[in-house]
């Protein structure tokens, strides 16, 4: 049972590595750093809004329009972090 919490772990920090990618390349999308003009930059652009849209779209429904700011990140990265927490101290449980 341990080895399924690391599995899950695991899952929890690759989600959190691509969701802070899909943050960074957004900053530098829109400080005109990088383009996506360029094929490269648009295909890992998209590839990045279509993993990532399914966790986005039920939160945006639920947060209200703050206009050009999008905390819709912020809050997955806050639940992931939380279920982070909860696994880890919940593993004693499976031993």
């Amino acid at each position: 049972m341990l080895s399924l919490i690391q599995i899950l772990l695991l899952i929890l920090d690759i989600v959190w590595f691509i969701i802070l990618a899909h943050v960074i390349m957004s900053w530098l999308i829109n400080f005109q750093v990088l383009n996506l003009h360029q094929q490269l930059v648009a295909q890992i652009w998209y590839g990045l809004n279509r993993l990532l849209e399914p966790i986005y779209g039920p939160i945006r429904r639920i947060l209200p329009n703050m206009g050009g700011l999008d905390l819709t990140p912020l809050v997955v990265l806050i639940g992931v972090y939380a279920l982070r927490i909860i696994l880890i101290n919940n593993a004693v449980y499976f031993y």
